[in-house]
């Protein structure tokens, strides 16, 4: 039978070409460093002093967990991080942090947010969603809306409310031969979920380009050498959070949930 060749030779020769064919950005070389805190002594008198309410789930805990992980290593930062659904009622300079809404429902953590905030909060605010809420079934244009809905609704009832937004988190790509087949027929869930989450994160920059964002997603892809963990989609890319920084291909560890903790400290000290 020649001039033909079989599924799974076809299968085989594929594979072999893997390697070269689909150039991702996405290597999984890891490496243990902990980046060093560079705050300095004027951003750490500026968070110090502020009123933050951050509205998260499990990704959340890891930030926060980071922020404990600094201020155990750097006397500087003192932070009055407190779990609370009534952030109006806690006094002075603080952190207020807690779950809000049920995961895989971005809806039900908007409304939350929103009952939360409106109860006469003064300062400011982070509604962060989880990596679960957008996948590759998600409508990004409608979850979208919804949010900016809800920024605007929170922003009419409580002018004493400042927004920072946060990009949606990653999750780990599928890099393997498996799943460089599942993507030739489109089922490779890990991509598809984070080209949604992609979107939705674009989305965010470009109608709030002008505002402070905590850019969650771009702390997990970028590496330690400064280049991202991605994978080609079509014409564009769609970023992945780098290997290095989770145990579990989703919530980060040590080193991921220290960065990202850096990060929202570097980004709350520019509020003006």
């Amino acid at each position: 039978m020649t001039g033909r060749l079989c599924v799974p030779a076809m299968c085989v020769a594929l594979l072999c070409l893997y390697p070269f064919i689909f150039s991702t950005g996405g290597g999984n070389t890891l490496h243990t460093t902990i980046a060093p805190n560079t705050l300095t002594d004027q951003q750490i008198r500026i968070v110090s002093n502020q009123r933050v309410f951050f509205g998260h789930q499990s990704v959340g805990d890891n930030i926060i967990q980071g922020i404990r992980d600094i201020s155990a290593s750097d006397p500087r930062l003192k932070l009055n991080i407190v779990e609370s659904r009534h952030p109006e009622t806690v006094s002075g300079p603080a952190f207020i942090e807690t779950h809000v809404g049920q995961n895989t429902d971005p809806q039900s953590k908007n409304a939350d947010f929103l009952a939360i905030v409106q109860q006469g909060f003064e300062g400011i605010a982070l509604l962060k969603y989880c990596y679960v809420d957008i996948s590759q079934d998600t409508d990004v244009a409608n979850v979208f809306h919804a949010y900016q809905a809800t920024v605007e609704r929170t922003r009419t009832n409580n002018p004493a409310v400042r927004i920072v937004h946060v990009t949606v988190p990653l999750t780990v790509a599928d890099f393997t031969a498996t799943g460089w087949l599942r993507s030739l027929l489109g089922r490779n869930s890990a991509q598809n979920d984070n080209i949604k989450r992609s979107q939705f994160n674009a989305l965010l920059r470009q109608n709030y380009r002008t505002e402070l964002l905590f850019d969650l997603a771009d702390v997990e892809s970028t590496r330690a050498d400064g280049t991202r963990s991605f994978f080609k989609n079509g014409s564009g890319i769609a970023y992945t959070l780098a290997p290095e920084y989770t145990t579990d291909g989703g919530h980060l560890n040590a080193e991921g949930r220290r960065l990202a903790a850096q990060k929202l400290l570097e980004v709350l000290a520019s509020v003006q």
